[in-house]
């Protein structure tokens, strides 16, 4: 599943992700000012149910929306898209660039090297 997903859609990805589900007007409720109208959502959401990202059931006269992409897939395909354009591939050459430009400190270090750890003592 190769889905590209514009800034507005992730937006409001993020959102079903956390609410679990919602209406258009609870979507709207969590984004922040200046809102977007609800035509505007709407169709936005809309959208996404084409991308099959994106069902829903009825409730009363409305639509309650839900993901059917797990976030955790969607997050996964974003960052190895990155690794595979910024950083030729290599997770090394992502994590020693954060290293440098973003002066992570000895702490930060630590709890990364510690969840590298957890994950190779339980494989």
């Amino acid at each position: 599943m190769d889905i590209q997903l514009t800034k507005a859609e992730e937006q409001f990805m993020q959102v079903l992700w956390d609410l679990k589900e919602a209406s258009v007007k609870e979507i709207i409720d969590q984004l922040p000012k200046p809102k977007p109208a609800y035509n505007t959502v709407s169709t936005i959401i809309r959208i996404l149910e084409n991308k099959n990202v994106v069902g829903h059931k009825v409730k009363g006269r409305g639509y309650i929306y839900y993901p059917l992409l797990p976030k955790s897939e969607y997050s996964n395909k974003s960052l190895q898209k990155i690794v595979d354009g910024y950083f030729g591939g290599s997770f090394k050459s992502m994590v020693s660039f954060f290293v440098n430009k973003n002066d992570i400190d000895l702490k930060e270090l630590d709890v990364i090297m510690k969840v590298i750890n957890d994950k190779k003592t339980k494989k």
